[in-house]
């Protein structure tokens, strides 16, 4: 599973001209399934999500977690993560298929309101418009 986690002031997702998700201060995740991916990794992974100190304490050092920030989560689900671009026509088979991407997505979405954050979510499969303000930029990508 991969995760590319960008700290931002905002971020929304559009879907056919209407905003149909919006955060202000938190993580945009943008969400990859593998095909060997399991249960036990998209629990792992909520659980990186939901413990990255990437915050800014009182000394400017990144030392507070997305929950004592008071950080809200934007995941949107992504097969282009697992893009093998080892010619110039990305090929996606590494990249899990609806039937196994989406129930592991759907987890981690819960996982991470388990841990009770406020999350907001792309809609799976759709054709959707990304937005966000980037703060800092501060981009983690996460492999698990």
């Amino acid at each position: 599973m991969r995760a590319v986690i960008t700290r931002v002031l905002s971020a929304s997702v559009t879907i056919d001209g209407i905003k149909t998700s919006e955060i202000d201060k938190g993580f945009l995740v943008l969400l990859g399934v593998r095909t060997t991916d399991t249960q036990e990794q998209a629990k792992k992974i909520a659980d990186k999500i939901c413990g990255l100190r990437v915050f800014e304490d009182e000394n400017g050092k990144m030392n507070i977690s997305p929950k004592d920030s008071g950080a809200k989560l934007l995941i949107v689900s992504q097969f282009t993560l697992y893009a093998d671009c080892s010619s110039r026509r990305p090929g996606f088979t590494d990249a899990a298929r609806p039937e196994i991407s989406k129930p592991l997505y759907e987890m981690v979405v819960s996982e991470c309101r388990g841990r009770g954050f406020e999350v907001q979510t792309g809609e799976f499969g759709a054709d959707m418009k990304v937005e966000s303000i980037n703060d800092g930029p501060v981009t983690i990508v996460l492999d698990i």
